[in-house]
């Protein structure tokens, strides 16, 4: 566990693999931190440098004065980055860390070489749901939101596992203030006219029983980036790394391999 003092924030973050290895960054989800990816480390190769944190307001990181805006969280992924001297990695995002990559893309190519973007969309729900969520929030506390939010997230086969209380603890227990930070900042966010200038190489990858961001959603994104290819998991919902861990693990190494990476 490390933190990174980064001006306004500080980002709580964990590398772990040779420090020489083919990079792959990962942003995770609003309302996890970076254990998200716990599940899938086991089936990836042995030989890269990953490199995990908490966005701001999430996790071990530090909690700025609500609300966020997309452009802060992007602007913290760089510094930390830089911080880290990546050149060239592979980011891969899931749901606002998809949003992240795809701000982060426009803005610092020589940073990012290739990306994967999970369960995301240049453009999630309306700025009216978003508020809808946030007042909820504001009145009951995030422990409001969390049985619709996990069955939204996961599918009806893993809610009935003991499993799921790990990740609804997860969520409940992010900062509130953070927590709301984050969904303004997805509110305020449309990327569509900057994604559709991207060229590179990029992954999409959906869960068939996805409730937050459907495959639909997802592929209309995806294809607005030229030669960018679209894998949709079947019996997976918004976290298909943690109720398919291997199946997302083979999909990542795969596109590793395809684009020369590793």
């Amino acid at each position: 566990m490390q933190l990174a003092a980064l001006g306004d924030v500080s980002l709580h973050y964990r590398v772990d693999g040779p420090s020489d290895g083919p990079t792959v960054v990962f942003a995770n989800s609003l309302g996890t931190d970076l254990r998200l990816w716990d599940p899938i480390l086991p089936y990836l190769p042995g030989n890269l440098r990953l490199i995990r944190f908490d966005k701001r307001g999430h996790g071990l990181s530090s909690l700025p004065k609500g609300p966020y805006a997309m452009g802060a969280l992007v602007r913290d992924t760089e510094r930390l980055l830089d911080l880290l001297e990546v050149k060239n990695c592979v980011f891969v995002g899931l749901s606002i860390g998809g949003m992240i990559a795809q701000g982060l893309a426009v803005k610092r190519l020589d940073l990012i070489r290739a990306m994967v973007l999970s369960n995301t969309a240049a453009k999630i729900a309306t700025p009216a749901i978003w508020q809808t969520r946030i007042d909820a929030a504001r009145e009951g506390g995030i422990e409001a939101l969390a049985d619709g939010t996990m069955e939204r997230w996961f599918t009806k086969e893993f809610r009935s596992t003991p499993q799921l209380e790990l990740w609804r603890n997860m969520m409940i227990r992010q900062p509130l203030e953070g927590y709301l930070g984050c969904c303004a900042a997805i509110s305020g966010t449309d990327f569509y006219t900057p994604t559709s200038g991207l060229r590179l190489p990029t992954l999409g990858i959906a869960g068939s029983e996805d409730g937050s961001t459907p495959p639909d959603l997802v592929r209309e994104t995806i294809d607005l980036i030229p030669g960018s290819r679209f894998e949709l998991m079947r019996r997976a919902g918004h976290l298909p790394c943690v109720e398919r861990p291997e199946e997302y693990a083979t999909l990542l190494t795969g596109f590793l391999k395809e684009i020369g990476h590793i």
